[in-house]
């Protein structure tokens, strides 16, 4: 059991919001500092009241507790930031992780500040960093993602979006969809691109696989288990433009595919196979198409 300092330990400055990270699974991950702001607030802003609660009786810590979530986020402000405002001191929480990442709380920590109010960060555990840290992509530019949309059409609009991004992609992601979605990523992308897929962490059943899109596609549709818990997916980002060669090889492929499939198809089956993008590849069918179409019709076909 956690003994929680008392405030003047702590340092609460009075009228300040502390956005407290959690953790993301283990509870040992919590920080001194963050158990001790935790300790001395006045009021503690969560998401969910019970999950958060669990977490508070872990470490003997008895503060008030008041929701805010998606659905009540702008109903709440004017609650908070009186209490603020009144100098009181407020911890903001997620039910994991760092708040604000794909979590509510950026409109307040907006309005606390425009309102002369200081917020301090108290860092911790980011599922998106920790995933990165381990998985052996590049790290030195990444762009995060968020969730992923929950339907089809969208969710490959969204990753088209981003195809072309050079730096890891980062994205979020449920075990209900994880297979949809990489199989959206892999025929929007190319399925020989690099990804890693992280599970559960910090948990139990911790687990990290890497392949390619197709490779991991079909290691989590054949073990139902790897469909289970939450998940960070990161993908390799994109290389530099195809060489000639590797141009030649993807127009060729594109051809014959052509031939025995729509259009559509034949550049995401392009991309699975070359590891090309889908996108560019089917504007390249496109391109050919119409060439051939007015090769067809001669050179004297308006006459």
């Amino acid at each position: 059991m956690v003994s929680p300092p008392n405030q003047l330990d702590a340092g609460i400055q009075p009228g300040v919001l502390y956005v407290v990270a959690t953790p993301i699974g283990n509870l040992g991950d919590l920080s001194a500092r963050a158990a001790a702001v935790l300790a001395g607030v006045d009021l503690i802003a969560c998401e969910d009241t019970r999950h958060s609660r669990r977490l508070l009786d872990y470490l003997g810590i008895h503060a008030p507790l008041c929701a805010y979530h998606d659905h009540n986020e702008a109903s709440a402000h004017p609650h908070l930031l009186a209490r603020l405002d009144s100098g009181d001191s407020i911890a903001l929480i997620s039910d994991a992780g760092t708040p604000l990442i794909s979590d509510p709380g950026y409109t307040l920590v907006r309005e606390a500040r425009a309102r002369g109010l200081t917020v301090v960060p108290i860092p911790g555990p980011s599922a998106l960093i920790c995933a990165l840290s381990a998985a052996g992509l590049p790290s030195d530019r990444f762009l995060f993602l968020g969730f992923a949309p929950r339907t089809r059409a969208p969710r490959r609009r969204w990753i088209e979006a981003v195809a072309q991004e050079p730096g890891t992609l980062i994205l979020y992601d449920s075990g209900q969809r994880i297979q949809a979605t990489l199989e959206d990523c892999a025929d929007v992308l190319g399925g020989t691109r690099q990804a890693v897929v992280a599970r559960e962490l910090t948990k139990r059943f911790e687990t990290f696989l890497s392949g390619s899109l197709d490779e991991l596609g079909a290691r989590i549709k054949a073990h139902s288990e790897q469909q289970l818990g939450e998940f960070v997916l990161l993908i390799a980002g994109a290389s530099a433009a195809p060489d000639a060669q590797q141009a030649r090889e993807q127009a060729r492929v594109l051809d014959i595919l052509r031939a025995e499939l729509t259009t559509r198809q034949a550049a995401a089956l392009t991309a699975r196979i070359t590891g090309g993008q889908r996108n560019e590849l089917y504007r390249m069918a496109l391109a050919r198409q119409s060439q051939e179409s007015d090769a067809s019709q001669g050179p004297d076909a308006d006459a």
